[in-house]
């Protein structure tokens, strides 16, 4: 089995510190424990990628990962590159409109 290394952008960080502060202000418990449940979740990235679902039809690298948290949970859009890189490009909770 490939072992893909999982990096992440700059705009994809940027997201998790945005959906960080979001969660501190409105329930520090939620904050505390949703890095670790996107910790989980990316990790499994690095073992089966192609097992998520297609982000758009004409492009089969290019994906999106659901990480399950409390009711709803987060997507993180990202794109399989070569044999041993997946990198992430946004992470976005489930309820909002799209990827900032």
């Amino acid at each position: 089995m490939n072992r893909y290394r999982v990096r992440f952008t700059a705009d994809a960080e940027d997201d998790l510190l945005r959906l960080y502060d979001f969660l501190l202000e409105q329930d520090l418990d939620a904050a505390e424990r949703a890095p670790a449940a996107i910790r989980t979740g990316i990790e499994l990235l690095g073992s089966s990628p192609f097992s998520c679902r297609k982000a758009v039809a004409d492009n089969p690298l290019l994906r999106e990962f659901v990480i399950p948290f409390g009711a709803a949970g987060y997507v993180a859009l990202f794109e399989i590159e070569g044999p041993s890189t997946v990198t992430i490009l946004a992470v976005r909770h489930q309820r909002e409109d799209d990827y900032h």
